[in-house]
Protein backbone atom coordinates (compact mmCIF):
# COMPACT_ATOMS: atom_id res chain seq x y z
CA UNK A 1 0.00 0.00 0.00
CA UNK A 2 1.70 2.98 -1.21
CA UNK A 3 1.51 6.38 0.29
CA UNK A 4 -0.39 7.77 -2.78
CA UNK A 5 -3.13 5.84 -1.92
CA UNK A 6 -6.54 7.39 -1.31
CA UNK A 7 -8.04 6.46 2.13
CA UNK A 8 -10.89 4.53 0.25
CA UNK A 9 -8.84 2.37 -1.97
CA UNK A 10 -6.24 1.35 0.58
CA UNK A 11 -8.06 -0.88 2.29
CA UNK A 12 -9.22 -3.10 -0.58
CA UNK A 13 -7.38 -5.74 -1.36
CA UNK A 14 -4.98 -5.41 -4.60
CA UNK A 15 -6.12 -7.18 -7.43
CA UNK A 16 -2.16 -8.75 -7.74
CA UNK A 17 -1.45 -9.35 -4.54
CA UNK A 18 -4.51 -9.18 -2.31
CA UNK A 19 -3.10 -9.26 1.26
CA UNK A 20 -0.72 -7.18 0.10
CA UNK A 21 -2.88 -4.53 1.64
CA UNK A 22 -2.71 -5.94 5.37
CA UNK A 23 0.44 -7.28 5.64
CA UNK A 24 1.51 -4.05 7.89
CA UNK A 25 0.50 -2.95 11.36
CA UNK A 26 1.86 0.54 11.01
CA UNK A 27 0.36 3.15 10.21
CA UNK A 28 0.95 6.44 7.77
CA UNK A 29 -0.74 9.43 6.78
CA UNK A 30 -2.66 8.50 3.93
CA UNK A 31 -4.31 4.50 5.11
CA UNK A 32 -7.73 3.79 6.16
CA UNK A 33 -8.09 5.15 9.65
CA UNK A 34 -6.78 8.44 8.78
CA UNK A 35 -10.54 10.24 9.16
CA UNK A 36 -10.53 8.74 12.36
CA UNK A 37 -7.13 9.97 13.71
CA UNK A 38 -7.90 12.98 12.57
CA UNK A 39 -11.22 13.14 14.29
CA UNK A 40 -9.86 11.87 17.29
CA UNK A 41 -7.44 14.99 17.52
CA UNK A 42 -9.59 17.50 16.55
CA UNK A 43 -11.78 15.89 19.93
CA UNK A 44 -8.12 15.94 21.57
CA UNK A 45 -8.61 12.37 22.51
CA UNK A 46 -5.50 11.42 20.81
CA UNK A 47 -2.82 9.88 23.39
CA UNK A 48 -0.63 8.67 20.94
CA UNK A 49 2.64 10.70 22.36
CA UNK A 50 3.28 12.76 25.57
CA UNK A 51 1.94 15.75 24.38
CA UNK A 52 -0.95 14.88 22.94
CA UNK A 53 -1.89 13.01 26.02
CA UNK A 54 -1.22 16.62 28.26
CA UNK A 55 -3.18 18.46 25.84
CA UNK A 56 -5.99 15.58 26.17
CA UNK A 57 -6.48 15.58 29.54
CA UNK A 58 -6.16 19.49 30.21
CA UNK A 59 -8.98 19.26 27.93
CA UNK A 60 -10.85 16.60 29.30
CA UNK A 61 -10.84 18.27 33.07
CA UNK A 62 -11.59 22.12 31.66
CA UNK A 63 -14.72 20.84 29.59
CA UNK A 64 -15.66 17.79 31.60
CA UNK A 65 -14.99 18.94 35.06
CA UNK A 66 -14.17 22.78 35.59
CA UNK A 67 -16.75 24.33 32.86
CA UNK A 68 -19.84 22.54 34.50
CA UNK A 69 -18.90 22.86 37.58
CA UNK A 70 -18.41 26.74 37.11
CA UNK A 71 -21.64 26.78 35.26
CA UNK A 72 -23.18 24.86 38.26
CA UNK A 73 -21.92 27.23 41.06
CA UNK A 74 -21.71 30.37 39.44
CA UNK A 75 -24.02 30.56 36.58
CA UNK A 76 -27.56 28.27 37.83
CA UNK A 77 -28.99 31.53 39.03
CA UNK A 78 -31.14 29.86 41.40
CA UNK A 79 -32.58 33.62 42.44
CA UNK A 80 -34.31 33.48 38.66
CA UNK A 81 -37.83 33.27 38.10
CA UNK A 82 -39.70 30.53 38.12
CA UNK A 83 -38.98 30.33 33.97
CA UNK A 84 -35.09 30.82 34.32
CA UNK A 85 -34.94 28.50 37.48
CA UNK A 86 -33.04 25.53 36.76
CA UNK A 87 -33.14 23.15 39.51
CA UNK A 88 -32.40 19.93 38.17
CA UNK A 89 -29.20 21.18 36.73
CA UNK A 90 -27.38 19.41 39.21
CA UNK A 91 -28.82 15.80 37.86
CA UNK A 92 -27.68 17.53 34.77
CA UNK A 93 -24.40 18.63 35.38
CA UNK A 94 -23.33 14.91 37.26
CA UNK A 95 -24.75 12.53 35.19
CA UNK A 96 -22.60 14.30 31.80
CA UNK A 97 -19.81 14.60 33.55
CA UNK A 98 -19.75 10.96 35.24
CA UNK A 99 -20.81 9.29 31.54
CA UNK A 100 -18.06 11.31 29.71
CA UNK A 101 -15.05 10.48 32.20
CA UNK A 102 -15.94 6.75 32.23
CA UNK A 103 -15.85 7.16 28.69
CA UNK A 104 -12.95 9.13 28.23
CA UNK A 105 -11.32 6.61 30.95
CA UNK A 106 -12.07 3.78 28.23
CA UNK A 107 -11.23 5.61 25.53
CA UNK A 108 -7.77 6.55 26.47
CA UNK A 109 -7.16 3.01 27.52
CA UNK A 110 -8.67 1.35 24.94
CA UNK A 111 -5.93 4.04 22.53
CA UNK A 112 -3.19 3.72 24.28
CA UNK A 113 -2.83 -0.23 25.05
CA UNK A 114 -4.13 -1.62 21.52
CA UNK A 115 -3.85 0.81 19.22
CA UNK A 116 -6.45 2.17 16.89
CA UNK A 117 -5.61 -0.06 14.25
CA UNK A 118 -5.98 -3.16 16.56
CA UNK A 119 -8.58 -2.20 18.65
CA UNK A 120 -10.52 -2.29 15.74
CA UNK A 121 -9.28 -5.32 14.67
CA UNK A 122 -8.17 -4.11 10.99
CA UNK A 123 -5.07 -5.89 11.99
CA UNK A 124 -7.13 -9.54 11.18
CA UNK A 125 -8.86 -8.26 8.27
CA UNK A 126 -6.23 -10.03 6.29
CA UNK A 127 -7.87 -13.33 7.13
CA UNK A 128 -11.09 -11.88 5.65
CA UNK A 129 -12.99 -12.27 2.54
CA UNK A 130 -13.45 -9.45 -0.33
CA UNK A 131 -16.73 -8.93 0.97
CA UNK A 132 -16.12 -8.54 4.97
CA UNK A 133 -13.27 -6.17 3.68
CA UNK A 134 -15.59 -4.20 1.18
CA UNK A 135 -18.36 -3.71 3.65
CA UNK A 136 -16.51 -3.02 7.04
CA UNK A 137 -14.61 -0.10 5.35
CA UNK A 138 -18.07 0.75 4.36
CA UNK A 139 -18.95 0.99 7.79
CA UNK A 140 -15.98 2.49 8.90
CA UNK A 141 -16.52 5.63 6.83
CA UNK A 142 -20.35 5.71 7.42
CA UNK A 143 -19.32 5.87 11.44
CA UNK A 144 -18.68 9.50 11.95
CA UNK A 145 -21.73 10.61 9.74
CA UNK A 146 -23.64 8.41 12.38
CA UNK A 147 -22.28 10.18 15.51
CA UNK A 148 -23.44 13.40 13.58
CA UNK A 149 -27.06 11.96 12.98
CA UNK A 150 -26.91 11.42 16.97
CA UNK A 151 -25.15 14.11 18.19
CA UNK A 152 -26.28 17.05 16.42
CA UNK A 153 -30.15 17.24 16.66
CA UNK A 154 -29.36 17.46 20.83
CA UNK A 155 -26.72 20.03 20.17
CA UNK A 156 -29.21 22.30 18.21
CA UNK A 157 -31.54 21.62 20.71
CA UNK A 158 -29.29 22.71 23.84
CA UNK A 159 -28.28 25.55 21.79
CA UNK A 160 -31.69 26.80 20.79
CA UNK A 161 -32.14 26.68 25.16
CA UNK A 162 -28.93 27.87 25.98
CA UNK A 163 -29.24 31.01 23.76
CA UNK A 164 -32.54 31.38 24.87
CA UNK A 165 -31.35 31.73 28.33
CA UNK A 166 -28.39 33.60 28.32
CA UNK A 167 -30.58 36.44 25.42
CA UNK A 168 -33.44 36.39 28.06
CA UNK A 169 -30.89 37.98 31.08
CA UNK A 170 -31.20 34.77 33.00
CA UNK A 171 -27.47 35.16 33.80
CA UNK A 172 -25.79 38.56 34.45
CA UNK A 173 -22.18 38.01 35.79
CA UNK A 174 -19.88 40.34 34.27
CA UNK A 175 -16.39 38.29 35.07
CA UNK A 176 -15.33 39.70 32.40
CA UNK A 177 -15.92 43.46 33.19
CA UNK A 178 -18.79 43.60 30.81
CA UNK A 179 -22.52 42.33 30.60
CA UNK A 180 -22.90 41.09 27.14
CA UNK A 181 -19.19 40.02 26.50
CA UNK A 182 -19.66 37.91 29.88
CA UNK A 183 -22.84 36.42 28.66
CA UNK A 184 -21.67 35.43 25.09
CA UNK A 185 -18.30 33.74 26.52
CA UNK A 186 -19.86 31.40 29.37
CA UNK A 187 -22.75 30.30 26.83
CA UNK A 188 -19.64 29.13 24.52
CA UNK A 189 -18.41 27.43 27.26
CA UNK A 190 -21.40 25.52 28.32
CA UNK A 191 -22.21 24.70 25.10
CA UNK A 192 -18.45 23.29 24.27
CA UNK A 193 -18.72 21.59 27.56
CA UNK A 194 -22.13 20.15 26.68
CA UNK A 195 -20.86 18.94 22.92
CA UNK A 196 -17.51 17.55 24.39
CA UNK A 197 -19.11 15.44 26.94
CA UNK A 198 -21.32 14.25 24.42
CA UNK A 199 -19.39 13.56 21.73
CA UNK A 200 -17.06 11.32 23.98
CA UNK A 201 -19.57 9.09 24.85
CA UNK A 202 -21.16 8.57 21.88
CA UNK A 203 -18.15 8.06 20.32
CA UNK A 204 -17.55 5.33 22.66
CA UNK A 205 -20.70 3.67 21.75
CA UNK A 206 -20.30 4.33 17.96
CA UNK A 207 -16.81 2.27 17.97
CA UNK A 208 -18.56 -0.68 19.57
CA UNK A 209 -21.23 -0.45 17.32
CA UNK A 210 -18.61 -0.86 14.40
CA UNK A 211 -16.80 -3.68 15.91
CA UNK A 212 -19.65 -5.65 16.83
CA UNK A 213 -20.53 -5.04 12.09
CA UNK A 214 -17.43 -6.48 11.79
CA UNK A 215 -18.18 -9.52 13.84
CA UNK A 216 -21.80 -9.79 12.33
CA UNK A 217 -20.10 -9.44 8.33
CA UNK A 218 -17.68 -12.31 9.78
CA UNK A 219 -20.55 -14.68 11.11
CA UNK A 220 -22.85 -13.87 7.88
CA UNK A 221 -19.74 -15.33 5.82
CA UNK A 222 -18.65 -18.36 8.29
CA UNK A 223 -22.78 -19.08 7.51
CA UNK A 224 -21.68 -19.64 3.85
CA UNK A 225 -19.41 -22.65 4.90
CA UNK A 226 -22.93 -24.61 5.37
CA UNK A 227 -24.11 -24.20 1.86
CA UNK A 228 -20.36 -25.83 0.22
CA UNK A 229 -18.90 -29.22 1.28
CA UNK A 230 -16.66 -27.94 3.39
CA UNK A 231 -14.24 -29.63 5.78
CA UNK A 232 -15.52 -30.06 9.66
CA UNK A 233 -11.92 -29.31 10.55
CA UNK A 234 -11.70 -26.19 9.21
CA UNK A 235 -15.72 -24.89 10.16
CA UNK A 236 -14.43 -25.83 13.60
CA UNK A 237 -11.21 -23.71 13.45
CA UNK A 238 -13.17 -20.36 11.84
CA UNK A 239 -15.93 -21.13 14.38
CA UNK A 240 -13.20 -21.07 17.30
CA UNK A 241 -11.43 -17.83 15.76
CA UNK A 242 -14.54 -15.67 16.08
CA UNK A 243 -15.39 -17.41 19.79
CA UNK A 244 -12.26 -15.77 20.22
CA UNK A 245 -12.92 -12.34 18.98
CA UNK A 246 -16.00 -12.05 20.46
CA UNK A 247 -14.68 -13.01 23.82
CA UNK A 248 -11.66 -10.55 23.26
CA UNK A 249 -15.03 -8.03 22.73
CA UNK A 250 -16.23 -8.87 25.95
CA UNK A 251 -13.14 -8.62 27.77
CA UNK A 252 -12.24 -5.05 26.28
CA UNK A 253 -16.19 -3.64 27.07
CA UNK A 254 -17.66 -5.15 29.67
CA UNK A 255 -16.39 -2.71 32.34
CA UNK A 256 -17.58 -0.08 30.28
CA UNK A 257 -21.13 -1.65 29.44
CA UNK A 258 -21.62 -1.99 33.32
CA UNK A 259 -20.66 0.71 34.24
CA UNK A 260 -22.49 2.77 32.18
CA UNK A 261 -25.93 0.79 32.79
CA UNK A 262 -25.68 1.47 36.46
CA UNK A 263 -24.59 5.25 35.79
CA UNK A 264 -27.46 5.90 33.42
CA UNK A 265 -29.78 4.05 35.70
CA UNK A 266 -29.15 5.92 38.60
CA UNK A 267 -29.46 9.29 36.36
CA UNK A 268 -32.61 8.64 35.20
CA UNK A 269 -33.85 7.39 39.02
CA UNK A 270 -32.55 10.63 40.36
CA UNK A 271 -34.11 12.46 37.83
CA UNK A 272 -37.20 10.63 38.02
CA UNK A 273 -37.35 11.50 41.73
CA UNK A 274 -36.84 14.98 41.54
CA UNK A 275 -39.33 15.55 39.19
CA UNK A 276 -42.15 13.58 40.72
CA UNK A 277 -41.60 15.69 44.41
CA UNK A 278 -44.94 17.28 45.44
CA UNK A 279 -43.74 20.75 45.18
CA UNK A 280 -41.97 20.15 41.73
CA UNK A 281 -43.00 22.55 39.07
CA UNK A 282 -42.86 21.28 35.67
CA UNK A 283 -42.12 22.81 32.57
CA UNK A 284 -40.40 22.81 29.25
CA UNK A 285 -38.27 25.96 30.70
CA UNK A 286 -37.01 24.15 33.81
CA UNK A 287 -36.93 20.44 32.92
CA UNK A 288 -36.05 21.02 29.10
CA UNK A 289 -32.36 20.65 29.23
CA UNK A 290 -33.32 17.36 32.06
CA UNK A 291 -35.21 15.47 29.23
CA UNK A 292 -32.84 16.30 26.84
CA UNK A 293 -29.97 14.89 28.79
CA UNK A 294 -31.89 11.90 29.48
CA UNK A 295 -32.62 10.99 25.98
CA UNK A 296 -29.38 11.68 25.17
CA UNK A 297 -27.89 8.80 27.95
CA UNK A 298 -30.75 6.44 26.68
CA UNK A 299 -29.70 6.72 23.02
CA UNK A 300 -26.13 5.74 24.00
CA UNK A 301 -27.05 2.96 26.18
CA UNK A 302 -29.39 1.61 23.80
CA UNK A 303 -26.58 1.84 20.59
CA UNK A 304 -24.76 -0.68 22.81
CA UNK A 305 -27.16 -2.47 24.34
CA UNK A 306 -28.51 -3.40 20.68
CA UNK A 307 -25.07 -4.10 19.27
CA UNK A 308 -24.61 -6.33 21.83
CA UNK A 309 -28.07 -8.71 21.37
CA UNK A 310 -28.05 -8.56 17.40
CA UNK A 311 -24.01 -9.86 17.60
CA UNK A 312 -25.32 -12.69 20.08
CA UNK A 313 -28.46 -13.66 18.42
CA UNK A 314 -26.45 -13.75 15.28
CA UNK A 315 -23.56 -16.20 17.15
CA UNK A 316 -26.53 -18.21 18.77
CA UNK A 317 -28.15 -18.81 15.32
CA UNK A 318 -24.92 -20.52 13.84
CA UNK A 319 -26.15 -23.94 15.75
CA UNK A 320 -29.69 -23.66 14.79
CA UNK A 321 -28.26 -23.24 11.29
CA UNK A 322 -26.02 -26.11 12.12
CA UNK A 323 -28.81 -28.51 13.15
CA UNK A 324 -30.52 -27.66 9.99
CA UNK A 325 -27.46 -28.63 8.18
CA UNK A 326 -27.58 -31.73 9.89
CA UNK A 327 -31.02 -33.06 9.91
CA UNK A 328 -30.60 -32.48 5.80
CA UNK A 329 -28.26 -34.20 5.42
CA UNK A 330 -29.34 -37.12 7.67
CA UNK A 331 -33.00 -37.01 5.78
CA UNK A 332 -31.18 -36.78 1.93
CA UNK A 333 -28.82 -39.84 3.05
CA UNK A 334 -32.08 -41.90 3.49
CA UNK A 335 -33.92 -40.71 0.52
CA UNK A 336 -34.76 -43.72 -1.54
CA UNK A 337 -37.57 -45.40 0.13
CA UNK A 338 -37.74 -49.30 0.48
CA UNK A 339 -40.90 -51.69 -0.09
CA UNK A 340 -41.14 -51.84 3.61
CA UNK A 341 -41.46 -48.11 3.94
CA UNK A 342 -44.40 -46.40 4.13
CA UNK A 343 -45.56 -45.13 0.86
CA UNK A 344 -45.20 -41.53 0.48
CA UNK A 345 -48.68 -39.44 -0.14
CA UNK A 346 -49.30 -38.72 -3.39
CA UNK A 347 -50.65 -35.38 -4.80
CA UNK A 348 -53.78 -34.29 -6.69
CA UNK A 349 -51.63 -34.98 -10.24
CA UNK A 350 -50.70 -38.27 -9.20
CA UNK A 351 -46.72 -37.23 -8.02
CA UNK A 352 -44.91 -38.06 -4.69
CA UNK A 353 -45.01 -35.06 -2.34
CA UNK A 354 -41.40 -35.46 -0.90
CA UNK A 355 -39.83 -33.97 1.74
CA UNK A 356 -37.55 -31.82 0.13
CA UNK A 357 -40.11 -30.74 -2.97
CA UNK A 358 -40.92 -27.92 -0.55
CA UNK A 359 -37.07 -26.64 -1.56
CA UNK A 360 -39.15 -25.02 -4.62
CA UNK A 361 -42.12 -23.50 -2.87
CA UNK A 362 -41.06 -19.54 -2.43
CA UNK A 363 -45.15 -18.42 -1.78
CA UNK A 364 -43.96 -17.23 2.10
CA UNK A 365 -41.18 -15.66 1.53
CA UNK A 366 -42.10 -12.58 1.17
CA UNK A 367 -44.20 -12.89 4.27
CA UNK A 368 -41.08 -13.81 6.20
CA UNK A 369 -39.89 -10.41 5.92
CA UNK A 370 -36.98 -8.92 7.60
CA UNK A 371 -37.19 -12.06 10.14
CA UNK A 372 -34.94 -14.31 7.99
CA UNK A 373 -31.16 -12.69 7.66
CA UNK A 374 -28.05 -14.88 5.84
CA UNK A 375 -27.77 -16.75 9.25
CA UNK A 376 -31.07 -17.43 10.63
CA UNK A 377 -33.60 -18.68 7.38
CA UNK A 378 -35.53 -21.42 7.06
CA UNK A 379 -34.42 -22.23 3.56
CA UNK A 380 -33.51 -25.83 3.12
CA UNK A 381 -29.57 -26.33 2.38
CA UNK A 382 -28.54 -28.30 -1.06
CA UNK A 383 -27.78 -31.93 -1.09
CA UNK A 384 -23.57 -31.60 -2.14
CA UNK A 385 -23.19 -29.33 1.19
CA UNK A 386 -22.78 -32.08 2.99
CA UNK A 387 -22.33 -34.93 0.59
CA UNK A 388 -18.51 -35.72 1.85
CA UNK A 389 -19.25 -35.78 5.37
CA UNK A 390 -20.19 -38.33 7.79
CA UNK A 391 -23.16 -38.75 10.50
CA UNK A 392 -20.60 -38.72 13.18
CA UNK A 393 -18.45 -35.92 11.80
CA UNK A 394 -21.60 -33.98 11.35
CA UNK A 395 -23.25 -34.99 14.83
CA UNK A 396 -19.88 -34.03 17.12
CA UNK A 397 -19.79 -30.60 14.90
CA UNK A 398 -23.87 -29.74 16.15
CA UNK A 399 -23.22 -31.14 19.56
CA UNK A 400 -20.41 -28.55 19.82
CA UNK A 401 -22.43 -25.83 18.71
CA UNK A 402 -25.00 -26.64 21.29
CA UNK A 403 -22.67 -26.99 24.19
CA UNK A 404 -20.46 -23.59 23.04
CA UNK A 405 -22.52 -21.15 22.62
CA UNK A 406 -20.98 -17.17 21.51
CA UNK A 407 -21.80 -14.23 21.83
CA UNK A 408 -21.08 -10.65 24.13
CA UNK A 409 -20.80 -11.08 27.74
CA UNK A 410 -20.52 -9.50 30.92
CA UNK A 411 -18.08 -11.14 32.76
CA UNK A 412 -20.07 -14.06 32.40
CA UNK A 413 -23.50 -13.11 31.79
CA UNK A 414 -24.54 -13.50 27.75
CA UNK A 415 -26.12 -10.19 26.87
CA UNK A 416 -29.14 -11.76 24.71
CA UNK A 417 -32.54 -11.29 24.67
CA UNK A 418 -33.59 -12.76 27.49
CA UNK A 419 -31.18 -10.68 29.90
CA UNK A 420 -32.56 -7.59 27.71
CA UNK A 421 -36.09 -8.39 29.40
CA UNK A 422 -34.48 -8.84 32.87
CA UNK A 423 -32.94 -5.91 32.63
CA UNK A 424 -35.94 -4.11 31.77
CA UNK A 425 -38.29 -6.30 34.31
CA UNK A 426 -35.81 -5.33 37.18
CA UNK A 427 -35.67 -1.65 36.33
CA UNK A 428 -39.59 -1.40 35.48
CA UNK A 429 -40.11 -3.24 39.09
CA UNK A 430 -37.85 0.11 40.67
CA UNK A 431 -39.33 3.09 38.61
CA UNK A 432 -42.99 1.49 40.33
CA UNK A 433 -41.53 1.47 43.60
CA UNK A 434 -40.03 4.57 43.40
CA UNK A 435 -43.30 6.09 41.99
CA UNK A 436 -45.41 4.38 44.92
CA UNK A 437 -43.20 6.43 47.02
CA UNK A 438 -43.33 9.88 45.62
CA UNK A 439 -46.64 10.35 44.25
CA UNK A 440 -48.51 7.04 45.94
CA UNK A 441 -49.69 4.85 42.78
Amino acid sequence: MGDDATPRDSLLPNTQNPKRSFNRLLSHAHDELHGFRSYLRWMCVDQSNIYTAFLSWFVFLIFAIAIPAFSHFYLACPSCDATHDRPYDTVVQLSLSSIATLSFLCLSKFVRKYGLRRFLFFDKLVDESDSVRHHYTTQLYGSLKILSVFVLPCFLAECAYKIWWYSSGASQIPFLGNIILSDIVACSLELLSWLYRTLVFFLVCVLFRLICYLQILRLKDFATVFQVDSDVGSVLVEHLRIRRHLRIISHRYRAFILMALILITTSQFAALLYTTKNHANMSIFRAGELALCSLTLLTGIIIILQSATKITHKAQAVTSLSAKWHVCATIDSFGTTSETETPVLQNGSGGSQGFFDARSGHSDEDEAGDEEDDVDNTRFLPAYAYSSIGFQKRQALVTYFENNKAGITVYGFMLDRTWLQLIFGIELSLVLWLLGKTIGI
